[in-house]
C-alpha cells in the first residue's frame, strides 16, 4: 500500500532523532494521517472570508447556525455549541484538560507531553489506541481482573489477543507477574494496559507499587523492548486510602525511557460524573519527545477519529469547558468525592464489625474507584448472583469468579444490608451443598 504523503511526513517526524515510536505503531497507525490538505484544510483557509461555501453546516442569513428553537430552548448554550467540534477537539477544552492533568499530577509540571486529543469518551479512546498500536495477532498484556469491554475493543475490533497476568499477590499488586508477562515471547513490541483505579476491583497501586511498576517497565525497555503503556485512568482521583498513589502512572512513565510510550486515556465521565456526555481524552508522552513528534501522534489520533466518528460531541465539550471555568467547580467536585469516600468508609466499618463474613467470602483488595469485589467461598459466584436477584432483591455483577459490587450506585445507608445479603445468599447456598 502506498502511503499518503501526509502519513509519510508524520512517520518521518516520529522516526526522527532515532526515536522508536514509529516501530510501535500498527500498520493502520502508520497509514493514518489527519487530512489537513483536504476538505478540512481548505475550509480552514476560507475561515473568515466574506463568502464561505466550504463547510457542511447550515447557517441563517446572519451567519448564525440554523437551529430549531424547540431544541435550543432546552439548553442554556449559545448557538455555536450546535456546530461541529474539530476532530482534535475543542481547542480551549484541550488546553483546560491539560492544565487539569498538571494540577492533579504536579510532577508533570516540568515534563513534556502532548496536548490531549478529544475522543467520544474513554471507550472510544481505548478503541483509537487499538487502531494506532495493534495489528491482528498482537498481544495486549492486561491484569487478569479486567473490564470485559477490552475484549470487544481489542480482540473483536482489531484481532489482537489479550494476554493476562495475575493481578494480586499477598494483598497487593503482583509486580512479579507483570515482569514475567513482559518477558514472555522474547524481545519486541509490548502493548501493556494498566487500569487504576481498577474496574472491577477498585484497586489502585500504592506509592511503592507505582515505583516498582515503573522500574519493571524500564528494565524491560532496557532489554530492547518497545513498550506502549496504555493507562486507563477512567476513575482517576477517586482514591480513599493512605499510601495509595495520587498521581497517574503517566506522570512516572512519560519520561521514564525513550522506548516507553505512555498513553493516558482519561476523561470526565467518572471524574466529573457526566456519564452521558461521551467526552474523553488521549494524551501521549515519551522521553526525549520533540514538539513535532507529539504533534504527529496527536495528528494520527485525530485522523483515526476523523475517519471513525468525525468528531466528539460539541455540546458536551462546551458544557464541560464552562464548568471548568466555574469558581465552584473544585469545591463541588470535592463534595461529590466525599459521598463516595463515606461509602468506602462504611464498607470498611461493616467488614470489620462482621468477622463472620470471612466464613462466606473474601473481600479482594480495594482502596479507590466505584467498585469492590468479593470472592464467594464454597459456591460459584454466578449462583450467588442469581440467588441474590431471586431472593434478596439485590443486583451484582459476576466477573472472573468474583462478585463486583458497585458501591458508587448504592445509597450509603443500604451498604450494610448489601453485605448482609451477600453473606446470607452464600450461606443459603452452602448450607444446601455441604
Amino acid at each position: 500500500m502506498t502511503l499518503n504523503p501526509l502519513a509519510e511526513a508524520l512517520n518521518a517526524d516520529l522516526a526522527a532523532n532515532g526515536a522508536s515510536i514509529l516501530q510501535m505503531l500498527s500498520q493502520k497507525g502508520k497509514n493514518i494521517f489527519f487530512p489537513s490538505k483536504g476538505i478540512l484544510g481548505q475550509g480552514g483557509e476560507a475561515k473568515g472570508k466574506k463568502i464561505n461555501a466550504t463547510i457542511g453546516t447550515a447557517l441563517e442569513d446572519d451567519g448564525s447556525p440554523l437551529v430549531l428553537p424547540c431544541v435550543q430552548k432546552s439548553l442554556n448554550l449559545p448557538k455555536n455549541a450546535f456546530l461541529y467540534a474539530p476532530s482534535y477537539g475543542n481547542p480551549e477544552l484541550r488546553d483546560a484538560w491539560k492544565e487539569q492533568i498538571i494540577r492533579k499530577n504536579p510532577t508533570l509540571a516540568s515534563k513534556t507531553f502532548s496536548r490531549p486529543v478529544v475522543s467520544a469518551a474513554l471507550t472510544h479512546a481505548i478503541s483509537i489506541s487499538g487502531y494506532l498500536f495493534l495489528d491482528p495477532g498482537d498481544k495486549v498484556i492486561i491484569p487478569d481482573l479486567y473490564w470485559d469491554n477490552y475484549e470487544l475493543a481489542f480482540e473483536n475490533s482489531y484481532g489482537a489477543q489479550i494476554d493476562t497476568f495475575n493481578t494480586f499477590k499477598n494483598g497487593g499488586f503482583d509486580i512479579d507477574a507483570l515482569e514475567a508477562a513482559l518477558a514472555k515471547d522474547g524481545i519486541g513490541k509490548k502493548v501493556l494496559l494498566l487500569n487504576f483505579p481498577n474496574n472491577p476491583t477498585g484497586y489502585t497501586a500504592t506509592e511503592e507499587e507505582a515505583k516498582k511498576i515503573t522500574e519493571v517497565l524500564v528494565r524491560a525497555a532496557e532489554k530492547g523492548n518497545k513498550i506502549v503503556a496504555l493507562l486507563d485512568d477512567a476513575y482517576f482521583g477517586l482514591v480513599y486510602a493512605e499510601g495509595v498513589t495520587r498521581e497517574s502512572l503517566f506522570a512516572k512513565l512519560v519520561d521514564a525511557h525513550k522506548d516507553i510510550l505512555a498513553v493516558k486515556l482519561d476523561g470526565p465521565t467518572k471524574e466529573d460524573y457526566v456519564w452521558g456526555f461521551r467526552v474523553g481524552f488521549i494524551t501521549f508522552g515519551f522521553q526525549g519527545a520533540t514538539a513535532e513528534q507529539l504533534k504527529a501522534l496527536e495528528s494520527k489520533a485525530a485522523g483515526a477519529i476523523r475517519g471513525n466518528i468525525s468528531n466528539a460531541p460539541s455540546i458536551s465539550q462546551k458544557i464541560l469547558l464552562e464548568a471548568y471555568k466555574s469558581p465552584e467547580y473544585i469545591q463541588e467536585k470535592e463534595q461529590k468525592y466525599a459521598v463516595l469516600k463515606k461509602r468506602y468508609d462504611v464498607i470498611q466499618k461493616t467488614l470489620q464489625e462482621h468477622p463472620e463474613y470471612k466464613n462466606a467470602f473474601d473481600p479482594m483488595p480495594f482502596n479507590s474507584g466505584y467498585f469492590m469485589c468479593v470472592k464467594p467461598k464454597g459456591v460459584d459466584a454466578e449462583s450467588v448472583r442469581v440467588h441474590l436477584l431471586q431472593n434478596y432483591s439485590t443486583g451484582t455483577i459476576m466477573l472472573k469468579g468474583l462478585l463486583r459490587l458497585a458501591f458508587s450506585a448504592v445509597p450509603t445507608d443500604l451498604l450494610p444490608q448489601l453485605f448482609e445479603n451477600v453473606y446470607r445468599a452464600i450461606t443459603d447456598l452452602t448450607s444446601h451443598n455441604p
